[in-house]
């Protein structure tokens, strides 16, 4: 098969022919229709995940495609069937995943990740019983692999980790798209969203998917303090959906008191923490809450909202590549400067 590889952190990726994978007892391997592109792809590649430690490494964790074969442990019924998976799969027998939290399991498969991804033409998946998620007719490939990731993710991480509820205030710094995915979000809950961004682009396109206000980073030098003030005071949920220094301290300094803050972006090592927030976090009690990905059970409410049109994940595709266009995708997502979701197509 075609796959997308590197062969150190960092180094060149190049389209290279692998064998194609066969199931474990408990997997599945998948015919790779769409396969998303995603920040966190970079960070694998860059060194930041402990996960990745065998080379050459194929990336990808965003897919949706058709279940080919499984192995002997695994649901026949899977095969011919059109699915997706959360990019965290639990192993269903942990203690983490028997009270129902499988995104935080102890013995987790992640695609591009602990293994092999999806910018490939098949991926093996492990945990396939619990983990597949079978696609309702109406949901195409494409939007679908905009859902492991950023629409999954932002699902669980505004709604059920930050615990928005209608009529409240909520500011979600960085618009790729699990921040425009947070957005859409959001909106869907009936709630009032700021969109924090440095560019234009992406914040007309926030506004159009339901953002009350925007704050342009770039052009003002006290982002917590334009956000309190459009807020009346400061939100009750912020998100940091990109991941860095600066926009996890503006949203920590743009709560309320007693306002949750939900950090969903990855952090280097470099990114440390200045005293003033942490005086902040004590003396005006706030929260502050980590989101790692979603459930597959939770897969059903998200399809609710997409079928009841308050959610459209197609919208978030800003365009679709072959998979010889991933090489250079991947290694240059950290000067990206377009605006939306970028899906490969190697099986459409």
């Amino acid at each position: 098969m075609q796959a997308v590889t590197y062969h150190q952190f960092g180094g060149p990726i190049a389209i290279e022919s692998l064998n194609a994978p066969s199931p474990v007892a408990d997997g599945a391997v998948i015919r790779v229709e769409a396969a998303g592109l995603c920040r966190s792809d970079w960070h694998g590649w860059r060194g930041h995940d402990p996960d990745i430690k065998l080379f050459p490494h194929v990336p990808g964790h965003e897919f949706a495609g058709t279940v080919v074969d499984v192995g002997s442990d695994v649901d026949q019924e899977f095969i011919g069937r059109r699915v997706t998976m959360p990019f965290v799969a639990g192993c269903g027998s942990c203690g983490e995943c028997e009270r129902g939290n499988p995104q935080i399991c102890d013995h987790q498969f992640q695609p591009g990740f602990t293994g092999w991804g999806s910018f490939a033409e098949f991926v093996a998946v492990r945990y396939a019983n619990g983990n597949l998620v079978p696609l309702p007719e109406g949901i195409t490939s494409i939007a679908a692999a905009a859902m492991g990731c950023r629409l999954g993710t932002a699902y669980r991480a505004v709604g059920a980790q930050g615990r928005l509820t209608a009529g409240e205030w909520i500011a979600i710094h960085g618009c790729g798209g699990l921040g425009l995915s947070a957005i859409m979000v959001a909106h869907a809950l009936d709630a009032r969203v700021i969109a924090v961004d440095i560019r234009d682009e992406p914040l007309e396109l926030a506004q159009r998917l339901g953002a009350d206000a925007v704050v342009n980073a770039r052009d003002n030098a006290d982002v917590p303090g334009a956000i309190r003030d459009i807020a009346r005071g400061g939100v009750d949920v912020s998100l940091d959906a990109l991941g860095g220094r600066t926009t996890f301290v503006n949203s920590v300094m743009s709560l309320r008191k007693r306002g949750r803050h939900v950090q969903v972006g990855l952090l280097t090592e470099k990114d440390a923490l200045p005293p003033a927030v942490i005086s902040r976090l004590i003396g005006w009690e706030l929260e502050i809450i980590g989101s790692h990905g979603i459930q597959a059970q939770a897969y059903a409410s998200m399809f609710e909202l997409i079928r009841s049109g308050k959610l459209e994940p197609a919208v978030l595709v800003e365009r679709t590549l072959p998979l010889t266009d991933a090489p250079r995708a991947l290694a240059a997502l950290d000067e990206y400067r377009g605006c939306g979701v970028t899906v490969f197509t190697p099986g459409l």
